[in-house]
C-alpha cells in the first residue's frame, strides 16, 4: 500500500493519496483544487487515480474533488448522510453509513460521524494482504490530534441558530459509538493541524492513534464517565473566530465549485494598461509583498496579501469575489512568485487573476499611514481596533481597543465607524497590514499601529 500525506501550510489541510501497488489503483480524500500535485504523484509512482472521496461539505477551503475527477476521470464519492439540508448538488456515488469504496485490495469503509457537521463521514482503511481489519482511520474534520472538529462553524459561518449544541452531542456520540469501538492501534490519519480555525487546540503532529487519543485527549475522561454535558461544556468554550468567508466556502462545496480545467501561465502586465485599469476601477491591485516593503509604498487602495505566508487565508480574508467582480492584478517578483500565489488564491475560489507586474514603476504609490506606540496616545483616532483573534484579545489588549478579527472585518464595516479614523493592530503587524489594507480599500481612514500589540507592549517597559 502506498500513502501519501498532502499537507497545505497555508490552510493547515491535508488530503491523502492512498494506493494500491498491487493494481496501481488510487484514491484521492478530500483534494484541494490545484491538482497539479495529485497528478504529479499518480505519474511518478504509475498509479491511476480511479476515485476521489469527500468526507463533509467543506468550509475552509474550496475543494478540488470536481477539479480532479474532470481531469482523470475519476469516480467521485461523497456523504449522502445529514439529512436533505447537507446533500451535495451536483454528481457522485453516495455513500451511506457502511458503504464501501475497493481500490485494489485495499477497502474503504465509510461511517458516519457528525458533529463537525451532519453530513461529516470518516474512512476505515483495511489492506487485505494484511487482514480484513482496519488498520487505519481518516478522520478528516472529526478527530484531530489533541482535539476534535468544532460543532460551532455553521453558527459562526453559515447562518445556523444553535446548532452548535446539537452538532456537540453528536460529536460526543460519534465518539463514543464509532471511534472507540476501533482497536487501538488504529492509525488516524486527520484532516488538519495547527493554525487551523477548524478546532481551538489541534496539535502539530500530523497523526495519532485510536488508544492516544483515548487516553491523552482532552475528551477521554468525559467519554470514559459518560459526561456528555462536561464534554459539550468544553468543547464550545473557547473556540477560536471563524473567518467569514467560511460561508461561502459552504455554499460553493456544497453546490459544486466551478471547474477550472487547464489555466494558461499569467501574463505579465504593462504597467501603462494596470494604471488605466486602476483609474477606472476595472481591476484590484493585489500586494504580495510583506508588510514592511508594504509600508515603503503600495498602489493605492491595494491589499495585502503576502505571498510568503498564508495567501489563500489572507486572501479569503480580504477579498470577497462574491461582492466584487473586479479581476485581480498581482505584484509579484516573477512569474513563478505570480503563479504560486494564484494556485493558492484558487484554494478559497478567487480564479480571476488578469496577470502581474514586477515592480511599481509607472504606477500611482502611496505610503501607508503608521503610529508609534509612543505617540498613541496622543494621537486623534475614532476607533482602536485589535484585529486579533477572541482568545488573544482576552489574554490582554491595549486599554480601550474594541475587538474585531481580521478574517471578519470586510463583512463587518457596520460595527466601525462610517467616518473617522481607525487605528488597527493585531500581535506582530502581519494581520493587521492585510485587514488594514481590506478596510481602506473599503473607503475606510486606517492608521496602523507600529510595531502593533508587541511594539506597544515593548514601548511600556
Amino acid at each position: 500500500m502506498l500513502l501519501e500525506r498532502i499537507y497545505d501550510e497555508d490552510l493547515s489541510q491535508a488530503s491523502y493519496f492512498i494506493g494500491c501497488q498491487q493494481t496501481n489503483e488510487a484514491i484521492v480524500i478530500d483534494p484541494r483544487r490545484d491538482v497539479a500535485v495529485y497528478l504529479d504523484l499518480a505519474q511518478a509512482r504509475g498509479m491511476r487515480i480511479l476515485h476521489v472521496a469527500e468526507t463533509h461539505i467543506h468550509a475552509d477551503y474550496l475543494s478540488g474533488t470536481r477539479e480532479l475527477a474532470d481531469a482523470t476521470g475519476a469516480t467521485i464519492w461523497v456523504s449522502g448522510e445529514g439529512g436533505p439540508d447537507w446533500q451535495y448538488g451536483f454528481e457522485g456515488q453516495r455513500l451511506r453509513d457502511g458503504d464501501t469504496i475497493t481500490v485494489g485490495n485495499l477497502t474503504l469503509a465509510a461511517d458516519h460521524t457528525p458533529g463537525h457537521t451532519p453530513e461529516h463521514s470518516s474512512f476505515r482503511l483495511s489492506d487485505v494482504a494484511a487482514g480484513d481489519e482496519p488498520g487505519y482511520l481518516f478522520s478528516c474534520d472529526f478527530v484531530f490530534v489533541g482535539d476534535l472538529g468544532r460543532p460551532d462553524l455553521l453558527d459562526e459561518a453559515a447562518g445556523g441558530v444553535d446548532t452548535r449544541y446539537e452538532g456537540a452531542q453528536q460529536l460526543f456520540r460519534s465518539l463514543r459509538d464509532k471511534l472507540l469501538t476501533l482497536p487501538d492501534y488504529v492509525q488516524v490519519y486527520p484532516a488538519h493541524g495547527s493554525g487551523s480555525a477548524c478546532g481551538k487546540a489541534l496539535g502539530a503532529v500530523p497523526t495519532t492513534t485510536v488508544g492516544y487519543e483515548r487516553n491523552f485527549a482532552w475528551w477521554g475522561g468525559y467519554l470514559a464517565t459518560n459526561d456528555e454535558q462536561g464534554f459539550i461544556d468544553e468543547l464550545l468554550e473557547g473556540q477560536p473566530d471563524a473567518p467569514t468567508y467560511f460561508g461561502r466556502m459552504k455554499r460553493q462545496n456544497r453546490d459544486g465549485p466551478q471547474i477550472l480545467g487547464h489555466r494558461e501561465p499569467l501574463p505579465e502586465l504593462d504597467a501603462e494598461d494596470v494604471k488605466t485599469g486602476l483609474e477606472d476601477a476595472t481591476v484590484a491591485f493585489v500586494d504580495t509583498r510583506n508588510q514592511h516593503e508594504v509600508h515603503q509604498g503600495t498602489v493605492p487602495g491595494s491589499l495585502n496579501v503576502p505571498a510568503f505566508g498564508k495567501p489563500a487565508t489572507h486572501a479569503g480574508w480580504v477579498y470577497d469575489p462574491e461582492a466584487d467582480s473586479r479581476p485581480l492584478v498581482l505584484l509579484a517578483k516573477d512569474r513563478d512568485l505570480a503563479q504560486l500565489v494564484w494556485d493558492h488564491l484558487i484554494r478559497v475560489g478567487i480564479d480571476d487573476v488578469k496577470g502581474y507586474v514586477t515592480s511599481l514603476d509607472g504606477l500611482p504609490v502611496v505610503a501607508p499611514e503608521l503610529v508609534a506606540p509612543t505617540d498613541l496616545a496622543t494621537t486623534d483616532y475614532d476607533l482602536l481596533l485589535d484585529v486579533r483573534n477572541a482568545s488573544e484579545y482576552a489574554a490582554g489588549t491595549i486599554p480601550g481597543a474594541k475587538q474585531l478579527s481580521a478574517g471578519r472585518v470586510l463583512w463587518h464595516q457596520d460595527e466601525l465607524p462610517e467616518s473617522g479614523t481607525i487605528v488597527t493592530f493585531c500581535q506582530s503587524g502581519v494581520r493587521n497590514s492585510v485587514a488594514a489594507s481590506t478596510l481602506r480599500s473599503a473607503g475606510h481612514h486606517v492608521v496602523e499601529l507600529e510595531g502593533s500589540y508587541l511594539g506597544w507592549q515593548a514601548a511600556q517597559k
